[in-house]
């Protein structure tokens, strides 16, 4: 099949063309252009079709694999991308209903009617004593509301700038008995006058 090609796109003779020139003649394309063409934008026409020789390692599918890609795999092979996805997933079973969770999601259950389920029984500690309070503001507040807003030992009035001191160094004794209300110089003096450098002869 011959075709021509012209310099514009208008209705023109096939002899020549006044404006823009002669027509030139364009010779036949391969029979290999096509496939080609539709090799590079995902569209390839299958020119004839292999014998199965391996089964998808998800699916089942029997589809054909290379011996040595199938050899360097161990005969690990898919069909199809998402086959190879789905078998890369690491998945955990669901705490009531056994079903299959990612494990990178971080969670026990699937859903939330599984989750109520499991927290079924669950006792919350809730409606805790007020003296038995934890974070240091509370216990601020608790100390100043009992004991006034001065010193326990030197008197000072400056409450805002109190602090609190566990009497046997243990900071998770929050026991009112063991807590002393003080000021910062006699803070510092309770932890860090014993262990001064300067205490040694200069």
């Amino acid at each position: 099949m011959v075709r021509y090609r012209s310099g514009h796109n208008g209705g023109a003779s096939k002899a020549s063309c006044p404006e823009r020139g002669p027509w030139v003649r364009i010779p036949p394309s391969p029979p290999t252009a096509k496939f080609i063409i539709l090799w590079y934008t995902g569209k390839v026409i299958e020119l004839y079709k292999r014998r199965p020789n391996v089964a998808c390692s998800r699916c089942g599918n029997n589809i054909y694999r290379r011996p040595v890609e199938i050899q360097r795999n161990n005969g690990r092979v898919f069909c199809s991308m998402a086959c190879y996805g789905i078998s890369c997933r690491k998945e955990i079973p669901c705490a009531i209903c056994k079903k299959p969770i990612l494990s990178g999601l971080h969670r026990i259950t699937c859903s939330k009617a599984c989750s109520n389920k499991h927290r079924t029984g669950i006792e919350y500690k809730i409606h805790r004593p007020r003296d038995k309070v934890t974070s240091q503001r509370a216990l601020k507040v608790r100390l100043i509301s009992v004991r006034g807003r001065n010193c326990e030992r030197c008197g000072y009035d400056k409450y805002e700038i109190l602090q609190i001191h566990h009497k046997d160094k243990n900071k998770n004794n929050n026991d009112l008995l063991n807590l002393e209300l003080i000021c910062p110089n006699c803070h510092f003096e309770e932890h860090y006058l014993e262990k001064s450098w300067m205490n040694r002869d200069l």
